[in-house]
């Protein structure tokens, strides 16, 4: 009765249509609780508070701009400088950083925004509308109504402080231990007890471990060798047998095959590690859980991953990969892969570099040349305009994204991290050792520039300020793809012919291969998570292991020929960014319909045009941006043409 009379007595004084005002008030009603006033205090509230017309309407939504990003902005400052011991290099590490870089200026922000009852003037006057509405509405509102209905999205939830600060702590404590959770090449030791690798070679898991297997397919005498030891570390690292002390150390040295441990050539006792990465995951599980009955439209963390963050449904992920890894386009690719080889493929194969220009280089002088290039961190900041002017840009724009970009030499693998206001710059992090910038280095922080130019165009070029950013995270994945496949090129090392292109295809489609049944794999953990909530870290890794086994018997197996590969579990995304994974081949889908729209184009302005659009919804973006949306078919039928040409 308090809606329909409030309702009633709005309508007397405002020139809004009745929706509008039912829905604002209804979910301004769902939100309001006890301690927040009586049903009269309500109605006046309401009475108060709505707008009466467009003009004020839009006034409001101005100061809401200006006040939301001086919050974000600051508290995002924050954030970064707390997180620094963690994430950059030169910092001694002390105990109190752990704690630090769990802390959350914004912790307490959404009951702050409730109790002063912004948040109800914000639900009131700008109500949600679920992503079926907004797929409805999407080309009949204007710049300002999107930014209307993003505002809408801000306060659909009351999530106590207590249990923002539980998922904070939880993916602090994970970040931190993947952080420090690296391996000392030069102390694994072969079947012979000899070291195949530098002496100073320490990598991080599994990115670190990973590329060096990949950089490993242009040695000839004995990358295969090589990788062969680093899949033995993996399968240590996923079954939890890695010996404790081999983890950030290099006291010991230790076989991976018999998994025995060395000091001065006289064996140790190891101890496992014993479940501490599942146990991370479940920590990250349950502290994500205990935020679900706050959530009346996205009731589970998968919920909000997708429905709410990717804005595509995990229903519709999961076809659109189920799609490609098995498409009949994997045995071309694979039958193409093995003649290339001159062997049977082997399950790490998954991460073939061979498509790839660098492929056919001695990774050694690549990374010479890089070196010389860029021996120190500022060489490689001078030259990131010349960078963007390579892309297409202007010199003005080059320069003026360039100004909004700071570079630091990371801890980890390396990261992008875009500011939240005008007045701040984003982050450039990878990894720039004392002798310069590797190729790995290079390679990464190209890819990370690519994230920093979109988050820089989608915070300062966009219509308003609730509109920035991108539709989910896989649109800014998409275009540090589409930086990181100029890497070579951009080193004046490229080749832009025919060959190239088909090359490009067949990489992207592999890559897509691969990562798509990792996130299959993610996906299922976290949906058995949810029917096992009580499980404990030790069941929580069998199932991980039984998962990505079923996943590479239904998917791979068939291509491959070896059965109960568990190596879909080893990426540590798992354990630091939960249920992020499905980003990644998202985004391969969307930076090759980008490159494939971009072709006959000039790359920079089209990348200024299309993600100077801000943060529609996906289907609606990629229509505006590329004439399609978003569909694993352009992959397909480019991929069966590739493999047709490059045989």
């Amino acid at each position: 009765m308090t809606i329909e009379t409030t309702v009633a007595e709005i309508m007397k004084q405002t020139s809004f249509s009745k929706d509008l005002v039912e829905r604002g008030v209804k979910q301004t009603a769902d939100l309001w609780q006890e301690d927040n006033g009586s049903k009269e205090e309500f109605k006046d509230f309401c009475m108060t508070h709505f707008c009466k017309n467009a003009n004020e309407k839009e006034k409001l939504f101005r100061r809401l701009c200006s006040n939301f990003e001086t919050i974000y902005g600051h508290n995002n400052r924050v954030s970064i400088e707390m997180l620094r011991p963690s994430h950059v290099v030169g910092y001694e590490k002390l105990p109190v950083d752990e704690i630090f870089a769990a802390y959350n200026g914004l912790a307490h922000f959404s009951d702050d925004m409730f109790t002063n009852k912004i948040a109800f003037i914000i639900s009131l006057n700008f109500p949600f509308y679920t992503l079926e509405e907004k797929t409805r509405y999407a080309d009949k509102w204007n710049d300002t109504e999107w930014g209307y209905a993003r505002l809408g999205d801000v306060f659909t939830a009351r999530v106590p402080a207590a249990a923002q600060q539980q998922i904070d702590q939880a993916t602090a404590a994970s970040d931190n231990y993947i952080s420090n959770y690296n391996i000392y090449m030069g102390s694994l030791l072969d079947k012979q007890q000899q070291s195949l690798f530098p002496k100073d070679m320490v990598l991080i898991t599994h990115w670190g471990l990973r590329d060096e297997l990949k950089s490993n397919y242009a040695d000839k005498t004995k990358g295969l060798e090589k990788q062969q030891m680093i899949y033995e570390v993996m399968k240590h690292i996923i079954y939890q047998s890695i010996p404790q002390d081999v983890i950030n150390k290099g006291d010991y040295t230790w076989n991976p095959y018999s998994n025995k441990i060395y000091k001065n050539g006289k064996e140790q006792k190891a101890v496992a590690e014993v479940d501490t990465r599942y146990q991370f995951l479940l920590n990250n599980f349950k502290a994500m859980k205990a935020a679900d009955p706050y959530y009346t439209y996205f009731p589970t963390y998968i919920s909000r991953k997708f429905d709410q963050e990717f804005e595509i449904s995990q229903q519709e992920v999961e076809k659109l990969f189920v799609a490609l890894v098995s498409s009949p386009q994997v045995k071309e690719v694979a039958a193409l892969i093995k003649q290339r080889l001159g062997r049977d493929l082997q399950p790490y194969d998954i991460w073939y570099d061979g498509f790839k220009s660098r492929s056919e280089m001695d990774p050694a002088e690549l990374d010479k040349k890089v070196m010389a290039k860029y021996p120190t961190k500022n060489a490689f900041v001078a030259d990131l305009p010349q960078i963007l002017m390579k892309m297409g840009f202007t010199q003005e724009k080059a320069l003026f994204i360039c100004n909004h970009v700071d570079v630091d030499a990371s801890i980890g693998a390396g990261h992008a991290w875009g500011s939240l206001m005008k007045s701040d710059n984003a982050l450039l992090r990878t990894r720039i050792g004392d002798k310069g910038m590797d190729y790995k280095g290079y390679n990464i922080g190209v890819h990370e520039f690519g994230h920093n130019v979109e988050q820089t165009i989608s915070l300062h070029l966009v219509p308003n300020y609730f509109l920035n950013g991108v539709p989910n995270t896989a649109f800014t994945e998409a275009l540090a793809f589409v930086f990181q496949q100029q890497d070579l090129a951009l080193l004046g090392m490229g080749d832009a012919n025919e060959k190239a292109h088909y090359l490009n295809t067949l990489d992207i489609f592999w890559g897509c291969y691969e990562i798509m049944g990792v996130s299959l794999v993610d996906m299922k953990v976290w949906q058995w998570m949810y029917e096992h909530s009580d499980a404990t870290a030790a069941e929580l890794k069998n199932q991980v292991i039984d998962i990505a086994k079923e996943v590479w018997n239904t998917y791979y197996a068939p291509v491959f020929g070896s059965k109960d590969e568990p190596i879909l579990a080893v990426y540590s995304h798992m354990i630091v960014a939960p249920l992020y994974l499905s980003a990644y081949p998202l985004g391969h889908l969307i930076d090759f319909q980008l490159e494939e729209y971009f072709k006959g184009k000039n790359r920079g302005n089209e990348i200024e045009r299309i993600y100077s659009m801000g943060r529609l919804i996906p289907q609606y973006w990629m229509q505006k941006a590329v004439g399609n949306t978003l569909s694993v078919d352009a992959l397909l039928k480019a991929t069966s043409e590739a493999a047709a040409k490059v045989k």
